[in-house]
């Protein structure tokens, strides 16, 4: 009898094995998780416990332990079941303990588990189960006058046909049910099957988005995450029917060989035409539906992880920060709303401006934007990318041109600020403002610091994903969650200028609590020193815990506030600091510098007691206490002048900003009015498994012009210098 500690012992060397960490790796990470502790804290400041694991590999840990939990328990579960009804052989309980995979154990259960009332059952019922065992002894009997022994007016069978019929779809269900048959058939489709389309029905694909599927096939294992979900799409639209198509022929023969082999019988006949029938009626859709389900799921998972390296790339750029911005809202009818923003993203002023069709004043909108230039020290102005973008970019080129002002501007991804500007929060802040001028304030402050102002918006609606409205909503709400709260806590948060929305995402933070820091700090004004987030309401000493090493107060009174560095090892910095013969006053200056540089890591870890990865970080944050790891990123790409598509030819280098990275390839904005593509087998030299190998949003990239269709507004691109391209 396996004990609970045994059970525990196993799941951790299972996941061990499955994500190639150590047992004691594993094992800590999840006695940390089972203590409340929070996977940024755990990351962060518990490296000895988990060997420097990262967010990404402890919530791996989370996720299986979850996983295997789930399935021990569904293992107990079955074997209850299949034991109270009198059924649980010894082989049966091994083969269902040894099941590694949910569906291992639910094939293993199948021929157990109550049944709807199917073919099957009603033959059973009208006492033809012995007949069907029967045949499937391949006795050298006569087969008919076998079953005449089964007619009877009381069970409803009347002749010897109706008698055969019940026993071979009694053998049907139980070929069908039969776990290793199961499991073959399953692997041979993933390996031999293919996914077809076709046109269901065409008046509902206006734009022809769907036409490359009107006639379709591909391999199941060689099928592409991206097409099943737009194959997925087409059929909940009504436009195209789809199966998986399989040598059925292949898998009867294979079953007919298990349960028949080469014995000669009266009985073949039936048997086999059963087992035609329980591969065609019961197997095969099963199947079908077994194989989209996991096809589905894989290419779910990977729209998810595309989406949230996007995600996390975006909210990582680096800030443009002590800079002040216009930003535009573009949009042709109703007018650029404009907001000018200073260093500290404070409102400076509104307005709107007509400069595109149908009013077109020109003359009026540049005046307007002359006149903010002028009036406020405008460095930068940060221009949406929606409808009217490049229209509104290339009236600003013009205008700084003409104005000879030494000021750039960018293109800003603006997704999702309609959503803000709409929202509680954006009224809250803005409560005078109109909703397109609320989305103007968050197109400049984007440019001023990313991840605070994406952190107001739903994750979902960032837009750098590849369809998201596609995929289970609840996992990728989970994972863009994820996303977040790892790039808030790695870059810190200033307590005291965050709003309720970037410290909801601080480890351990709820919102309640997140506003109830911002109610203290607006009724009591600012914050001078860590300790003093104790008397938040909410916030108890778990919750401190977790989330203080990660709120930082630059203008504190303890210097050390500033700083990554937990409060729990402030002791350890002042024992280190007076062996350096030095003060707190000395963080970040040249002479403590050299000093840290000097330090025997392994010496001085035995002599305070602390482990060698946290002296590390400390030692790294006494010398650069205010870091943002964001800084040490290439900055976004700056431009004074656009392109016209008519400007481009095929070879021409230029600069370019990733927009959006996907499965076959990746948008890159190179100032013209679409975004260029470049094809994943343009990327670079070699064979590109994953985009994301090679490029990331936001990156500033050298490309090639590869081909333009001046028609359809495309530009192909290529990130492959020509020399390599001859070669």
């Amino acid at each position: 009898m396996t004990t609970v500690m045994d059970q525990r012992s196993f799941i951790i060397k299972n996941i061990s094995t499955a994500l190639n960490l150590k047992v004691n790796q594993v094992e800590n990470v999840i006695g940390l998780l089972e203590q409340d502790n929070t996977v940024p804290f755990i990351a962060r400041y518990r490296k000895e416990m988990t060997g420097a694991l990262d967010e990404v590999q402890i919530k791996d840990i989370m996720e299986q332990w979850q996983y295997l939990q789930n399935l021990q328990k569904r293992k107990e579960e079955v074997i209850r079941l299949i034991d109270e009804q009198g059924k649980l052989t010894e082989d049966l309980h091994d083969s269902i303990e040894k099941a590694e995979k949910l569906q291992v154990v639910e094939d293993l259960y199948r021929p157990y588990k109550q049944k709807r009332r199917t073919k099957a059952t009603i033959a059973k019922e009208k006492g033809l189960e012995p007949l069907a065992l029967w045949l499937l002894e391949l006795n050298r009997e006569d087969v008919n006058q076998e079953a005449s022994k089964y007619i009877s007016e009381q069970q409803e069978v009347t002749t010897v046909e109706e008698a055969l019929q019940g026993a071979q779809d009694i053998i049907a269900e139980l070929i069908s049910d039969e776990a290793s048959y199961r499991q073959w058939i399953r692997n041979a489709t993933h390996q031999k099957g293919k996914i077809v389309t076709s046109v269901k029905d065409e008046e509902k694909d206006e734009k022809k988005v769907f036409e490359m599927y009107y006639g379709y096939e591909e391999p199941v294992q060689k099928a592409a995450p991206h097409r099943i979900l737009a194959i997925n799409r087409g059929e909940k639209e009504d436009i195209l029917k789809v199966s998986i198509e399989a040598p059925g022929e292949l898998f009867v023969k294979h079953i007919v060989d298990k349960v028949i082999g080469k014995k000669l019988s009266p009985s073949n006949q039936w048997v086999i035409a059963a087992i035609e029938d329980g591969y065609k009626r019961l197997i095969q859709p099963s199947i079908e539906r077994e194989i989209r389900k996991e096809l589905t799921e894989i290419a779910e998972e990977r729209a998810i992880h595309i989406f949230s390296e996007n995600l996390k790339k975006l909210l990582l750029q680096p800030p443009l920060k002590g800079k002040t911005i216009l930003g535009v809202d573009p949009a042709y009818r109703t007018g650029c709303k404009l907001a000018a923003i200073d260093e500290t993203g404070k409102v400076l002023d509104i307005g709107v401006i007509y400069p595109h069709p149908p009013a077109s004043k020109t003359a009026e909108a540049t005046k307007k934007i002359l006149h903010i230039l002028n009036s406020f020290p405008i460095e930068m102005i940060a221009i949406g990318n929606g409808t009217a973008s490049r229209e509104t970019e290339q009236f600003i080129a013009e205008l700084i041109r003409e104005s000879k002002k030494d000021i750039y501007y960018l293109i800003v991804n603006e997704a999702g600020a309609s959503v803000y500007s709409a929202s509680d929060i954006a009224r809250e802040e803005f409560p005078n403002l109109q909703v397109e001028e609320r989305s103007a304030v968050s197109i400049a402050r984007r440019l001023q610091d990313p991840l605070a102002e994406l952190v107001k918006i739903d994750p979902k609606s960032v837009g750098v994903g590849q369809y998201q409205h596609d995929v289970a909503q609840k996992k990728l709400s989970d994972s863009l969650t994820f996303v977040v709260e790892t790039a808030v806590n790695q870059v810190g948060v200033n307590v005291n200028t965050a709003s309720s929305s970037l410290l909801q995402y601080v480890a351990g933070l709820s919102k309640t609590v997140a506003n109830n820091i911002v109610k203290q700090r607006d009724e009591a004004g600012k914050f001078t020193d860590r300790t003093e987030l104790k008397k938040i309401p909410r916030l108890g000493a778990k919750t401190y815990e977790q989330c203080i090493g990660f709120l930082r107060i630059p203008e504190g009174h303890n210097l050390l506030d500033r700083t990554p560095i937990h409060p729990e090892n402030y002791q350890v910095v002042k024992a280190l600091l007076k062996q350096l013969d030095s003060s707190i006053s000395d963080l970040g200056t040249e002479n403590l510098k050299l000093k840290l540089k000097e330090i025997d890591i392994e010496a001085v870890s035995q002599e305070l007691g602390v482990g060698e990865l946290t002296l590390r970080d400390i030692l790294d944050s006494l010398a650069r206490p205010e870091r943002d790891p964001r800084d040490e990123l290439p900055k976004p790409l700056l431009k004074k002048d656009i392109l016209k598509l008519e400007d481009l030819s095929k070879g021409l280098e230029l600069q370019g900003t990733v927009r959006n990275v996907v499965d076959f390839g990746a948008f890159i904005d190179i100032g013209v009015k679409q975004d260029g593509l470049v094809h994943i087998s343009k990327l670079t030299k070699g064979f590109v498994k994953n985009p994301l190998d090679v490029v990331s949003v936001g990156d500033v990239v050298t490309v090639w012009v590869d081909d333009v269709d001046s028609k359809k507004g495309r530009v192909a691109l290529t990130m492959l210098p020509p020399a390599t391209q001859e070669s």
